[in-house]
């Protein structure tokens, strides 16, 4: 719970995970310790079949500060403390199954490029952003570069890089870099019924989705049809048929994302 020493802590509750930064004497600032952490609940997130969503989210009123500038740094190569970091956002952006990043306070740096990572991003009224890295004598990290001109362009992005301005939650929403802004009373609610509606969704198919959607810059109309038609493929043998038949029922259907191909399945001809 938020008040322990852990810089980062998970919890369960049926299909939603919640992750919290805790470190927020230092506005959830992140040391290498606990980025490492993060990376490891991450990936204990994606091995359990048990969690559907992940809500990402900081204690005591802020998201990030991004990397904890003051702390004490392990005796390495710069180079490798960078890939490390980047092994970070890797293992969020290849998570299978969707994240809300839960935004209240700051998020600035490496953090608001945490929230960007995520798949959708639920911000208070009050939150604030903020490439903040040129005040540093930094440039972007954590995915800021490839992330920032896919959600709002080349200039845009070259504004927020090169300025280091803070934008308001009102902004970030017009800019396409929030999803939804909600009042700071409101933001638990919110989200928990976010969460609920996607932990209810085929997870198959979702993770086929965000995949898909996720590689479609990099690839041809061609390429993004195939996809498709793979995915497609695998959905009529786990989910789409329990829809199908709640859909001829006038029920609505039950997901649990199980293989389910039998020997006469209607979509199969031999």
């Amino acid at each position: 719970m938020p008040g322990t020493e852990e810089p980062v802590l998970a919890r369960r509750e049926g299909p939603v995970l919640t992750v919290t930064l805790n470190r927020p004497h230092r506005k959830n600032a992140m040391t290498e310790d606990a980025w490492a952490l993060l990376q490891d609940t991450l990936r204990a997130a994606r091995a359990d079949e048990a969690v559907r969503v992940i809500v990402l989210t900081g204690a005591g009123g802020d998201f990030c500060a991004g990397a904890d500038l003051s702390a004490p740094r392990a005796r390495r190569h710069p180079l490798d403390r960078m890939h490390r970091l980047g092994d970070v956002a890797l293992a969020l952006y290849e998570l299978p199954k969707p994240v809300i990043a839960k935004v209240e306070g700051v998020a600035v740096g490496a953090g608001w490029n945490l929230a960007l990572g995520c798949d959708l991003v639920v911000a208070s009224a009050t939150a604030r952003f903020s490439q903040i890295f040129a005040r540093r004598g930094l440039s972007l990290d954590f995915g800021g570069s490839w992330l920032l001109p896919r959600l709002v362009g080349l200039q845009q992005a070259k504004r927020l890089a090169l300025l280091a301005d803070f934008v308001d939650a009102a902004e970030a929403l017009r800019l396409g870099l929030v999803t939804w802004v909600t009042s700071g009373g409101e933001i638990d609610a919110f989200v928990d019924a976010l969460a609920a509606r996607l932990a209810d969704g085929p997870p198959v198919a979702t993770a086929q989705s965000k995949l898909m959607l996720n590689e479609a810059s990099g690839r041809s109309f061609h390429e993004a049809l195939e996809s498709e038609a793979r995915a497609q493929v695998i959905n009529f043998a786990t989910d789409g048929p329990a829809a199908r038949q709640a859909f001829l029922d006038g029920t609505e259907p039950r997901f649990d994302g199980r293989w389910q191909l039998a020997p006469h399945h209607p979509e199969v001809r031999t």
